[in-house]
């Protein structure tokens, strides 16, 4: 049995787990989120914990087993406590803004690169790190993603934008002739 879908999810105050056939809706403090479940697994919720059970001991019901609890706890984190991914952005001239939904990232190409947030991702700049949030995990680290790819980190200046906790290998330069 999968240890991670056989651990239990527990719900915190203010957070409401509901179930209705594939679809599962959780609604809490920073607001709702809802998602189909795949074959082969269902929720059993209880008042304070919400159990993850499986149809039978196939190969695909064993490999959804821990995916599911895994997605439905990132559902209950998120509408209770919201997620946050921070960038940092290296080089010089380089910049971002935000205005409204819209993120404008200057980036040592001709053109400022403009880029429309998706719903529920919110952003904010404080000198070169660049803040996303929102209650949705899976949308976050994919604008995420998206933002970094921009500009990804070069190896030898190490310019362009990072994760903040990511580490860049640095390779050495030319060295001139001797």
């Amino acid at each position: 049995m999968s240890r991670v879908g056989k651990k239990p999810i527990a719900i915190p105050s203010g957070v409401t787990v509901s179930v209705n056939g594939a679809n599962v809706a959780v609604k809490g403090p920073k607001g709702e989120l809802k998602r189909v479940l795949p074959e082969l697994v269902a929720l059993k919720v209880d008042k304070t914990e919400v159990a993850v059970l499986r149809a039978n001991d196939t190969r695909e019901a064993r490999a959804r087993h821990g995916m599911v609890r895994a997605l439905v706890q990132n559902m209950v984190d998120g509408v209770a406590k919201g997620f946050e991914r921070k960038l940092e952005i290296n080089g010089v001239g380089y910049r971002a803004e935000v205005a409204g939904d819209k993120l404008t990232l200057a980036l040592g190409y001709s053109h400022p690169v403009t880029f429309q947030l998706p719903k529920g991702i919110a952003a904010k700049v404080e000198k070169n790190i660049l803040t996303l949030s929102g209650i949705d995990r899976e949308t976050l680290g994919q604008t995420a993603a998206k933002v970094r790819s921009f500009r990804a980190p070069e190896p030898y200046k190490g310019k362009g934008i990072k994760y903040l906790e990511e580490a860049i290998k640095r390779k050495v330069g030319k060295t001139g002739a001797a």
